[in-house]
């Protein structure tokens, strides 16, 4: 790779999600991002990459592309492979494993490439090939085009590094954020989430509001490369601003587990004083003090539950509550079921593309202001 120009960087997404994540990477300075399938396409240099897997929110891995060739057949995958300029970004130190996917190619084996590039790492630079490593090589052969990726993020980035307790079928953090930025939130605005589970909705909001980097608590695999500057690394963490708010952030459940889940997890991501939690059935809920601001909500879809009949009727007490009592509220209701949003009652917009979740596809169903 030439050090001195940009090249690609491949922000992965949740299918569904990837005009969100647009949005936010051009609010986060990468110019002219370019949405696929899957991703958005920025270009960068290094200290961009470190920079996308500290601060994006809706990304779920950082991918860096460092280089591509053509091999028709895997005698030339071979000779080509151990030619390529790994030193240049890889640490012999450093275990790797090897990731590959064939399309429309003369090579049509993933193993039997994949085993011709661990060869070339191997031999060449001598690097231990380890299945379990952090650091991934990804090689995409398609139409014949070799292209070379590096995964620089290792865990999934919806993994922020400071959420100790999970409860049953969360939210990923990367989701909820961006169903907060399609819901217009910007950190000025209370939020509140009244089936909070483990808290997810309410720590991105409160985080988003005062200006907490999402990747501040965890490390990552780019720090493990040649080109890592472990100095500038340091100062880029250390350069972190955070902002001061008036907003308070509230969520509540029916269930014990899940409020004592959410206060840890606020505690252990610093925001406990700006979050609040309490025990509530959807029946006993009211808007809390202050200005009005967002509800979003991510309820029970019924796609392992036997008896919808009951999802019915907690979709109705919803939407019953939420005209009554939210009056110039906003709300956001993220389900796999129309019928379900149906039943709520309120004024919807339309929908948003359809999102996969848990092996579901879901969509956010949003409303204006409460009347």
């Amino acid at each position: 790779m030439d050090k001195t120009e940009p090249f690609e960087i491949f922000l992965v997404v949740t299918p569904g999600l990837e005009q969100a994540l647009a949005e936010e990477a051009h609010a986060l300075g990468f110019d002219a991002p370019i949405v696929s399938p899957g991703g958005v396409t920025v270009q960068g240099h290094w200290p961009d990459v470190w920079r996308a897997n500290l601060w994006l929110r809706g990304a779920t891995r950082v991918l860096v592309r460092i280089g591509a060739f053509r091999a028709f057949h895997l005698a030339q995958l071979d000779k080509r492979a151990r030619k390529f300029p790994w030193v240049e970004t890889l640490r012999a130190d450093v275990p790797v494993r090897v990731e590959v996917t064939c399309r429309k190619s003369k090579i049509y084996h993933a193993k039997a490439a994949a085993q011709r590039v661990e060869r070339a790492l191997s031999e060449v630079l001598g690097a231990t090939i380890d299945p379990k490593a952090d650091l991934a090589v990804k090689v995409r052969i398609e139409d014949d085009l070799c292209a070379i990726s590096l995964d620089t993020s290792g865990e999934s980035l919806h993994k922020r590094g400071h959420k100790p307790a999970v409860g049953k079928a969360p939210m990923r953090e990367t989701m909820a954020a961006m169903f907060l930025h399609q819901c217009g939130f910007d950190g000025s605005e209370p939020v509140y989430d009244p089936m909070c589970g483990s808290g997810t909705f309410v720590l991105e909001a409160a985080e988003i509001a005062t200006g907490r980097a999402p990747g501040r608590s965890r490390s990552f695999a780019f720090e493990k490369l040649a080109s890592f500057d472990a100095q500038a690394w340091e100062e880029m963490r250390r350069s972190e601003t955070r902002n001061a708010t008036d907003q308070r952030f509230y969520g509540s459940d029916r269930n014990d587990g899940a409020i004592a889940n959410s206060i840890r997890n606020a505690k252990a991501a610093g925001i406990d004083g700006i979050t609040r939690f309490h025990r509530a059935a959807i029946s006993d809920i009211a808007p809390p003090d202050g200005p009005p601001g967002l509800v979003i909500v991510n309820p029970p879809y019924g796609a392992r539950i036997g008896n919808k009949k009951v999802l019915f009727g907690l979709y109705g007490a919803f939407g019953q509550v939420m005209k009554e009592r939210f009056s110039g509220w906003r709300v956001g209701v993220i389900t796999s079921d129309g019928g379900l949003a149906k039943a709520t009652g309120l004024p919807f917009l339309p929908s948003g593309p359809p999102v996969a979740h848990g092996g579901l596809k879901v969509k956010l169903y949003q409303t204006s202001k409460l009347c």
